[in-house]
């Protein structure tokens, strides 16, 4: 009987400490995205920064 009940107790504590454990790791990453959200460039899909965009500017006629 002596056994079931720390049983019970460890399996309580363990339940426990998994619930904090999941619910700090999800507000963690709520925070994240939300920091992550303004530095995000929906242009960078290649992931090299401006290296590989299309000039918004038409090259100047060097012929002239």
């Amino acid at each position: 009987m002596n056994n079931q009940i720390m049983f019970v107790i460890g399996c309580v504590i363990f339940a426990v400490y998994v619930y904090f454990l999941l619910s700090i790791i999800r507000k963690q990453h709520k925070i994240q995205n939300k920091e992550h959200m303004n530095i995000h460039d929906s242009n960078d899909l290649d992931g090299m920064g401006n290296q590989g965009r299309i000039p918004d500017k038409k090259p100047r006629n060097r012929a002239i």
